[in-house]
Parts: C-alpha cells; sequence; structure tokens
C-alpha cells in the first residue's frame, strides 16, 4: 500500500487519526460540539435574519442543524429580542406522538389544536420571561380558565394532551355543560367560566365569557409589541412524529400549514417549521391551495463549494492535524483556496487513478448523491468517518502508512462507501418506505440501468404496473429517472450499488447504453 518513511512519521499520522472526527452523522447527537463547525451558509444566514419560516429539505440535508444552531444560540437571539421555544422534542420520544392512538378527527379540529397549543407555548414564554402587562395577564387568564395551563411547569406532551382533549370536547362534547355558575341564595351570577371558540362568539356567549381565539392571539401580539419583543416556535422531527400513520401525518401537517398561514398577519408570533421535502410533497400530491401563500420558505441544497467548506471546517477542528498541517482554523473556514488545499492534503488525489478519473472530493460526492443528484451533508460525513475507521483499523495491524501528505490510502475510501450504502438503504428507503422493500430487494444482483419492461421482468409485474413503482421509486431517491416520457429508463446512482451488489451496466431491452465514466465526469 505504500512505502515505509519513518517510525516517527507512522507514530504521528496514527495519533492524528486516533484523534481525528468530523463529529456525529445527526444533528441531535452532538449538540453541544455543533456551533464549533457549523457552516454559516447565505440559507444559515437568511433563517437567521428572520427572513424564513419554512425550511425544507431531504435527510440529512441540515435541517436539524439550524434548528439545534438556534436553540443553542438562544442568548444571542434574547439580545435581539427574540423569545424561542421548542415546540416539539429535541429529543426522544415525539410530543406528539399520543396522537397516533387517538387522533383529532379531520384538519379542521388538527388545525384547532395546533393553535391551542401554540397559544399554550405563548403563554408559558409570557410567565418564564415575566412579560406582564394586561394583554398578556389576559392570554395567560383565558388559558387557565379553561383547564389549558394548570398550575406548574407542564412538559410538551402534556400540552398536546391538553390540547387535544380541549378540541376533542368542543367539538364533540358528551353533553352540555353552563358556562354561569350562580349563588344559591340570590340567583345572581357568580363567575363565568372562559371557553375559547374557533368561530366568532355571538353576544350572549361573550357575555357568558366566551373568546374567539384570534382575539387572544392578537392580545398576545400586542402584549410582546409592547415589550419589544418577537417569540419563535420551533417544530423539528416531524418525521417521525407520525411514524406509521401516513394518512394521520398528512392530516397533521396540512393542518399544520393552515394554522401558520391564519397566524401569518401577526408581527411579533412566528413558527419556524423544518420539514422533509418528500414529506412536503406527500402532503400536497393531491392539492393543497394554500401552499401558493407559503412563500417565506427555502430548499435547502448544497453546491460543491458548500460541501468542501463543510467538510475542511469539520476537519479544521482537529487540532493534531492542524499542527500537523501548518493550518489555521479559522483561514480554513473563510478561505476557499485553505478548504481546497487542506482536503488535497488529508486524502490522496484520486480514488481510482486515471486521467478521465474524478478528483478525490469529486468522487466522493459521486459516491453520496441520490437519485435526485443531490449530496446530503449526512452521507458525505458518513463516507468520510468510515475512511477514518478503515485506516486506523490498517495502522493498527501494522499496514504501512500512506506516502507523503496524505493521512489515507485510495482504498479505505473505497472501503467505506459499503457501510455508507447499506445505512442509506436500510434505515432510510426500507425504513420510510416498507412498501416498497420488496420491489428494491428484487433488484439485488441486477444491472444499474433499466427500463419499464426490465423492470416487469424482475418484479413479475405488467409493464404499467412496474412503470407506476418504478415512478414511486424515482420520488424516493432510488432511481434517476431518464430517457423519454414514452420510453422512461431508471439509473442507480453508486450511492445504493455496493448494499444491492449491483452490476455494472444497461438490462437486456434498454436502448441507450450508459458510460458510468462519462457519468462522474458530468458530476465533477
Amino acid at each position: 500500500m505504500g512505502v515505509k518513511t519513518s517510525l516517527a512519521e507512522v507514530i504521528i499520522k496514527r495519533e492524528i487519526l486516533t484523534e481525528f472526527s468530523l463529529g456525529q452523522r445527526v444533528a441531535e447527537d452532538e449538540v453541544d460540539e455543533l456551533s464549533t463547525y457549523f457552516v454559516e451558509t447565505e440559507q444559515w444566514n437568511r433563517v437567521w435574519r428572520g427572513e424564513i419560516d419554512v425550511v425544507y429539505g431531504p435527510k440529512g440535508s441540515g435541517k436539524s442543524a439550524i434548528y439545534s444552531t438556534l436553540m443553542s444560540r438562544e442568548d444571542q437571539l434574547f439580545d435581539r429580542g427574540i423569545l424561542i421555544r421548542a415546540a416539539e422534542s429535541p429529543r426522544g420520544t415525539p410530543a406528539f406522538s399520543g396522537l397516533v392512538e387517538d387522533p383529532p378527527l379531520g384538519e379542521v379540529e388538527f388545525s384547532s389544536l395546533w393553535k391551542i397549543y401554540f397559544l399554550s407555548l405563548i403563554a408559558d414564554a409570557f410567565v418564564e420571561y415575566e412579560i406582564n402587562n394586561e394583554d398578556a395577564k389576559r392570554v395567560i387568564r383565558a388559558l387557565n380558565d379553561t383547564g389549558l395551563r394548570p398550575g406548574g411547569k407542564l412538559s410538551l406532551r402534556t400540552h398536546v394532551k391538553n390540547a387535544l382533549d380541549y378540541v376533542k370536547n368542543l367539538f364533540h362534547p358528551a353533553e352540555v355543560e353552563p358556562n354561569l355558575s350562580f349563588d344559591p341564595t340570590t340567583g345572581a351570577v357568580t363567575g363565568a367560566s372562559t371557553r375559547i371558540k374557533f368561530r366568532e362568539p355571538n353576544t350572549t356567549e361573550r357575555t357568558r365569557g366566551d373568546i374567539h381565539i384570534d382575539d387572544l392571539y392578537a392580545a398576545a401580539d400586542r402584549a410582546l409589541a409592547d415589550s419589544e419583543a418577537d417569540i419563535w416556535l420551533l417544530l423539528d422531527r416531524l418525521d417521525v412524529a407520525f411514524t406509521g400513520n401516513p394518512e394521520l401525518e398528512k392530516n397533521a401537517l396540512r393542518a399544520l400549514f393552515k394554522a401558520y398561514l391564519d397566524l401569518n398577519d401577526l408581527q411579533h408570533v412566528r413558527l419556524k417549521i423544518f420539514l422533509r421535502t418528500d414529506i412536503w410533497k406527500a402532503i400536497t400530491n393531491s392539492g393543497f391551495r394554500e401552499a401558493s401563500h407559503i412563500t417565506r420558505e427555502l430548499v435547502l441544497k448544497w453546491d460543491r463549494s458548500a460541501l468542501l467548506q463543510l467538510v475542511t471546517q469539520r476537519i479544521a477542528r482537529n487540532p493534531l492535524l492542524t499542527s500537523y498541517y501548518g493550518v489555521t482554523p479559522d483561514k480554513v473556514k473563510s478561505d476557499t483556496q485553505e478548504q481546497k488545499s487542506l482536503f488535497t492534503r488529508v486524502y490522496p488525489a484520486q480514488v481510482e487513478g486515471g486521467p478521465n478519473k474524478p478528483q478525490t472530493f469529486d468522487w466522493c460526492l459521486s459516491r453520496t448523491r441520490d437519485g435526485s443528484k443531490l449530496t446530503a451533508p449526512r452521507e458525505l460525513i458518513h463516507l468520510l468517518s468510515e475512511a477514518r475507521d478503515t485506516q486506523v483499523k490498517w495502522l493498527e495491524i501494522g499496514e504501512p502508512e500512506p506516502e507523503g501528505d496524505p493521512l489515507f490510502h485510495r482504498a479505505a475510501l473505497k472501503e467505506a462507501l459499503p457501510p455508507v450504502s447499506s445505512t442509506r438503504l436500510t434505515k432510510t428507503l426500507y425504513a420510510e418506505h416498507p412498501d416498497l422493500r420488496e420491489y428494491l430487494e428484487m433488484l439485488e444482483g441486477q444491472k444499474t440501468n433499466h427500463s419499464t419492461q426490465s423492470l416487469s421482468t424482475i418484479w413479475r409485474e405488467p409493464e404499467e404496473k412496474a412503470r407506476d413503482i418504478a415512478l414511486r421509486i424515482v420520488e424516493i431517491g432510488f432511481f434517476e429517472k431518464r430517457g423519454t416520457f414514452i420510453k422512461p429508463e431508471f439509473w442507480v446512482p453508486f450511492l445504493y450499488r455496493p448494499a444491492l451488489n449491483l452490476v455494472q451496466g444497461t438490462a437486456e431491452g434498454v436502448t441507450a447504453e450508459v458510460d458510468d465514466a462519462a457519468e462522474e465526469r458530468s458530476l465533477d
């Protein structure tokens, strides 16, 4: 694998690699460390400035990293007059998981639940930050009177349960209960219990103490304005909140966005929603007219430069490595030439030698792209982390170290791809699309380029059904769709090939041969 140079260099490289870490692939697993190498892209800056409310992105694209970084900078946001509240548990059991067994009936009730829930979180913030003007007191009093905020601090799950019980009782009352209480001697009204309504109360209802929820939100907005504050309610992990129940997930999220639009006129209350692009497509496939009104949004995309900055910024947080190469972390963070230089010193020039083969970083991008032609940071970090583990193992058993500057052999990167491929296939595609698993498994050992006819044969399905299945598999990123509308062809990206032992080449009946070397060059 190379020519041994000196014992000192072996020890140094082994020590560097032993301490070398690129961090965790999943942002939730490294909240405390994330701030040390978080890449502040322009996308992040737009969120930080408050211009964006809805962040879409594929799994592993960095949505949770943005969420976690916002949460970790609570003090900085407070200095800007912004209060933040997590509206979903960042770890552990999701706050909304209890709804799977006992959900609201339809989008209207779900939308009402969201509004009650968010208002309860706002009231909690008023108490915590001692916002006690008259409008704030009105909101807190209304929620207390309805039993939505019993004494003491409540968990998010309890807030969800209270909101659910309230909405169900309001829409499906078991019996009609009076709002008024009377003195038994005089018959005079001695008290009125508040009811929060989702339609405009009439005069009698208002006299009894009923109030429209929009009036309470208006009061909350005024309370924040008087205190020169804004509040951001952050929602992440919505992909796991309703696991196993697609219809519930669809109802819940469509209702969430309707609630978001209803609250959009407020000046000091903002929802910040982090959602996977495939889930957004699923809830809008059957039509969602409100979608056109959601304008404060962005879709996370990582180009080559941003991914290089992300990787090298993580590399540069390793003190032994930066000392060995004589680089300054701050300079790596801000200088693209330093980023290129560092990567090409740490890793070999090419993984596969040859004038038509890509440089190592481009090889890594091509191997971690899915059928949407996008590389998610998660898979890229996973690939480079697996390469580190492989290289350390080789040095520990006495293999010679790489020649010259690089810490890695070419083969370490090749060895790293199969576990990345397997993890992506089993923990993402199989886990989230179990209905397609059998069709993906039936591709094992097959070619990498297919037609509807070849898939029909493999899956033992009529061509029309095979085409529908293939198009669904395109949507989840396993296939890249090519060819024409009349004669579509389906190409498997490099990312998924090792996990299914796919054979490079074109299946029988496909008219166009695919040159994988040309594919690599097109991805540079």
